[in-house]
Formats: structure tokens, C-alpha cells, sequence
């Protein structure tokens, strides 16, 4: 195996620019939906209290939300109901550990096929299991990415439902006579649109890579073997 001898001319190339560009895009992918904390508010009055109280549910990444108990303030019974007792409906923890997973993968990926690029571009470039591989990699990643976005927006659509005004209606205590529950708020979901976004965006770069890393292989570049036969057919008088 060759030493390694950084060279960043690859970094100027479409091959090694677009790497970079998908590193970064993952990043953002995880980070977006990773780092994430909310919380939903339901404004509860009764005949017996005549102070309203709010009660709030807060739940974040992983987003099993049949965990999420609601809790009042200072821990105070309202209404005489344990809201403790009573959680959000659903769990969505493998469609969004699955994608957070795979874009933490892909992050390793990029670093490695970096390494690879700068470090070894010479026996990346004549090896051609290693440039067949990066390019299997790079077909099934664009694959999971679409995979896992899709999984990942389906459940954002199913989470934004479970922790928006409809879980006033799924709430036991609040079709008790003297019970009014009225839906207050719920954290903004932006940054979980981004990291939609950002999963599609994965896969666009990822698919347009697969390109150059396609004219990398023997399947788009002829061998030394047959160029030479080519150039003595050539001179042959």
C-alpha cells in the first residue's frame, strides 16, 4: 500500500467538491433532527377551579411520544385529574433513529472517502476495486437516503398531527362534564422541515455524484492494457 501524500488537487474536481458538499449536507441532516425539543400546551378550566392552568406535554428526539406524559404547574392536581397518568399518542423513534443514523454513516463515509481522495489519490485511481466500491456505495447511499427522508417525512406529517389541536379530542379527561380543555400552542417544527429538506437534498447530491464517480471505474475508463493495444494497432504500417 502506498504512503500517504496529501494532495488536494481531487478537492478541485467534481469528484472530491461534491464529497464535501454531502459531508457538510449531513451534518446539517442529523443535526436538524437530532437536536430537537418541543413542547405542547392545552389551557384547562373547570367549574370546581375557576384559575385556568396550562398543562404541557414535552417531548424531542427520539419522538416516542407515548412517553411524553403532561405535566401542570408546580405539579398541582387541575381539575382533579392526574394528567400525569395521560401521554401523547404514537411512536415514530425508528423512522427518525433510522435516518439520523444512517446521516451520522454517511458523515463517517465522506471522511474516510476524503481521506482517500487526498491522501491515496494515486492508488484510488488505479485500483479498481476501490473505485468499483465507491461507486456501489454511492448508488445504495442515494438509495437510503430516499428511503430514509421519505420514512422521516411521513412520520414529521404523523407527528405534527399527534402534538397539534387533535389531541384535545383524544384526551380522556377533557370530554368529562365541567372539563373545558382548549388547545394553546405547540413548538415550531421548522427546523424538522430543514432536516426534510436537507434528507432530499442528500440524495440529489449523492445521485448526481454517482456520475463521477462512475467515470472513476474501468466500466468508463479503458484500461492501460487495452489503450496500449490500441496505440500499437496504430503504428503498425
Amino acid at each position: 500500500m502506498s504512503s500517504f501524500q496529501l494532495n488536494l488537487n481531487p478537492l478541485k474536481e467534481p469528484l472530491g467538491f461534491i464529497k464535501v458538499l454531502e459531508w457538510i449536507a449531513s451534518i446539517f441532516a442529523f443535526a436538524t433532527c437530532g437536536g430537537f425539543k418541543g413542547k405542547t400546551e392545552i389551557l384547562v378550566s373547570c367549574v370546581k377551579e375557576p384559575e385556568n392552568k396550562t398543562i404541557t406535554a414535552a417531548f424531542g428526539y427520539p419522538f416516542r411520544l407515548n412517553e411524553a406524559s403532561f405535566q401542570t404547574p408546580q405539579d398541582v392536581t387541575v381539575c382533579g385529574v392526574d394528567w400525569k397518568k395521560y401521554v401523547l399518542i404514537g411512536d415514530y423513534s425508528s423512522s427518525a433513529q433510522f435516518y439520523v443514523t444512517f446521516a451520522v454513516f454517511v458523515f463517517l463515509y465522506c471522511i474516510a472517502a476524503l481521506l482517500l481522495y487526498v491522501g491515496y489519490t494515486n492508488l484510488y485511481r488505479d485500483s479498481r476495486k476501490l473505485t468499483m466500491t465507491d461507486f456501489v456505495i454511492t448508488i445504495v447511499v442515494t438509495f437510503l437516503w430516499l428511503v430514509s427522508t421519505s420514512a422521516w417525512a411521513k412520520a414529521l406529517t404523523d407527528i405534527k398531527s399527534a402534538t397539534g389541536s387533535s389531541i384535545v379530542q383524544e384526551l380522556k379527561p377533557c370530554s368529562i362534564q365541567g372539563v373545558m380543555c382548549q388547545f394553546v400552542s405547540v413548538t415550531s417544527m421548522g427546523s424538522l422541515n430543514v432536516s426534510v429538506i436537507f434528507g432530499f437534498l442528500n440524495m440529489i447530491l449523492w445521485g448526481g455524484n454517482a456520475w463521477f464517480v462512475y467515470k472513476e471505474t474501468s466500466f468508463h475508463s479503458p484500461s492501460n492494457t487495452s489503450t496500449s493495444q490500441g496505440e500499437c494497432l496504430h503504428l503498425k504500417p
